[in-house]
């Protein structure tokens, strides 16, 4: 069984003023690459067998500081956030759509939840097939929530109740019988 790291990018500008992120390639702050590098001491790259990275630069970067060579997937971009791209929530809520929650609105222009789902349902998929002991993620604040939520096979909206922050790391596996989060933002 494949035990499944999951890694937030480390900070951006837009990440730390609360501004949705997806298609904007943004590199990471001077405190984001701190966050990456630090990340060097937690992991060994030698004891993963898949690597996989969004094509973003935050996620890439993140990577690479820490001392990965990833494979990029576009399956793990970010959750495309459409009109809202670049607007915080509060922005959202005030000035085009009152009590807005990705998880339950969505985004328009963006992807839909079932579309992100399915993206990362593949990654599910791939990392459970790789046959390797240990496989590593690096990608974004949503679209990991619902990496998550597709490993435990949860609703969507569950991704409300599992924040990320930025630069830390979340590992999934199995506890016995269940598809289980073994460890979350550490």
């Amino acid at each position: 069984m494949t035990i499944l790291y999951l890694v937030r990018h480390g900070e951006t500008e837009w990440s730390r003023d609360g501004r949705h992120t997806s298609r904007t390639d943004l590199d990471l702050t001077e405190g984001g690459a701190a966050q990456a590098l630090a990340l060097r001491e937690r992991l060994d790259p030698s004891a993963f067998g898949l690597v996989l990275s969004s094509p973003r630069l935050r996620a890439r970067r993140t990577a690479e500081l820490a001392g990965f060579t990833p494979e990029v997937t576009d399956d793990l971009a970010e959750w495309d956030y459409g009109d809202f791209e670049g607007l915080t929530s509060r922005q959202i809520r005030a000035e085009q759509h009152p009590g807005w929650r990705l998880w339950f609105n969505g985004a328009p222009g963006g992807e839909t939840a079932d579309q992100v789902r399915a993206r990362l349902t593949r990654v599910v998929h791939r990392v459970r097939a790789s046959g390797v002991d240990q496989a590593i993620c690096f990608g974004h604040g949503h679209a990991s929530r619902v990496l998550a939520l597709c490993w435990l096979d949860f609703p969507i909206l569950f991704g409300q109740s599992f924040p990320l922050e930025t630069g830390h790391v979340s590992v999934l596996g199995k506890e016995k019988e269940s598809w289980a989060v073994l460890r979350w933002n550490s």
